[in-house]
């Protein structure tokens, strides 16, 4: 299997250097020359099978010749150790809860898979490996805990300031050790511009061997398709049409489930679920792409306004709007509607969701509203446990929301971050000292 930049269908390259490279030294995406469609007694068997199993047989048909057999069993089974449940609301909606990993957030499945797989692919090199990562929230704390203390790694993770939850925060800057946490001013997409800049600086990269943990990152994508294989065995009953509402913000997951889709997956639409930072959305709508500053939200990981995983959705359906908007539907909702879902979700489903997971709630809401068939299915990604929300959704609510003990265990420690401009000298800087 190879894979070729969004930016040049002619630029091939392995797997490991996809991977340790993250994003193509033209600026592009990388995406697997095809999409490989799994055989019929896969799905036929697909109950039966549990997380590393599913993932065992579908990351086996990027991974051929790269990864033994033997090292990906291994692999898949020390990254997917926790589930993935789907909870009933009522016969329609269904919540595929993503939050029961280390750090209660969906990113866990491809930052685990990722950090395991580079430390497979550098295993025996004397050289260090610096990975760039912007978040908007969970994905810094998941891969801080999925990379931390490994060897021959070193993880920056950039952050916009006083836009992510106390929480997350915590999450990131309080490890230490091999993770550095820089506070940028500005907003992710600053964060975002700045790593895809450093990619691209032919003098950095002569110095310093970079690559990407974000959704940029082929290795952080792949393995997030394995959640959908396992939603659908748990709410398919063979006769009824299964949806899959997805909060978007990057369109990682999103594209995840498309990559899904296209293995053969079942899926009869996916709802990208958008804030105020809605231009995918009227991209879909509209067919025209307008690329904007984000604002702050309290559904914050979706506050993207220049998605970079539109590129492999583009690249995946030909650049036609219409097939796009066969495949997906999408629109988007403000935060006092968002204040609105988690409220009725509480009060009609005695279900506590996380913004994210409201924004999703909504949008299935005026999908279903829209739909004339009566045997769909609709499943909502729960992205993130909504204690990490906890002041946003008590505040909505009224009540007092307990912390896991992942989240107890961060939140008496102390931040340490270093702050720099949106400048991106100012990082250089720093990554050459």
């Amino acid at each position: 299997m190879k894979f070729y930049s969004t930016n040049n269908r002619s630029h091939e390259v392995t797997l490991r250097e996809a991977v340790l490279k993250g994003l193509a030294a033209d600026g592009g995406l990388y995406i697997p020359e095809y999409i490989p469609e799994l055989e019929n007694s896969f799905f036929s068997n697909l109950e039966k099978k549990n997380i590393p199993e599913i993932a065992f047989e579908v990351l086996g048909n990027f991974t051929k010749n790269e990864i033994d057999q033997s090292d990906l069993r291994n692999i898949v089974e020390d990254a997917f150790n926790f589930d993935a449940p789907v909870v009933s609301l009522d016969e329609k909606y269904k919540v595929l809860e993503l939050f029961h990993g280390p750090t209660l957030a969906f990113k866990d499945f491809g930052a685990r898979f990722m950090a395991r797989t580079m430390s497979h692919f550098i295993k025996g090199e004397d050289k260090t490996l610096n990975i760039l990562v912007a978040t908007s929230g969970d994905t810094g704390s998941a891969v801080a805990n999925g990379f931390y203390k490994t060897e021959g790694i070193n993880v920056f993770i950039l952050y916009p300031k006083e836009k992510v939850s106390e929480i997350q925060e915590k999450q990131l800057t309080t490890l230490g050790e091999n993770i550095t946490a820089l506070e940028i001013e500005g907003t992710f997409d600053d964060c975002q511009a700045l790593v895809k800049q450093a990619f691209v600086d032919k003098e950095l990269n002569e110095r310093l061997v970079l690559s990407s943990a974000n959704s940029i990152n082929i290795a952080r994508l792949l393995p997030q398709s394995i959640y959908y294989f396992n939603a659908y065995k748990q709410v398919s009953d063979g006769d009824n049409e299964v949806v899959v509402c997805v909060p978007s913000g990057n369109l990682g997951n999103l594209t995840a489930g498309l990559f899904a889709s296209e293995m053969g997956l079942p899926i009869k639409k996916f709802i990208a679920a958008t804030n105020a930072n809605s231009v995918f959305s009227e991209y879909v709508n509209s067919g025209v792409f307008t690329a904007r500053s984000s604002v702050k939200t309290i559904s914050n990981a979706m506050d993207v306004g220049n998605p970079s995983n539109l590129a492999r959705i583009n690249e995946l359906y030909k650049n036609d709007i219409n097939i796009i908007r066969k495949v997906i539907f999408s629109n988007s909702h403000t935060d006092e509607q968002t204040k609105e879902g988690i409220r009725e979700v509480y009060d009609k489903y005695n279900y506590l969701i996380d913004p994210h997971g409201s924004v999703g709630y909504l949008a299935m809401k005026d999908y279903f509203e829209s739909s004339a068939s009566e045997k769909e299915t609709g499943i909502i990604l729960e992205t993130a446990h909504p204690a990490k929300f906890k002041e946003d959704v008590e505040n909505v609510l009224g009540i007092n929301i307990n912390l896991p003990l992942q989240l107890q265990e961060v939140i008496g420690k102390e931040k340490v971050s270093v702050q720099l401009s949106n400048k991106y000298e100012h990082l250089k800087d720093f990554l050459f000292h």
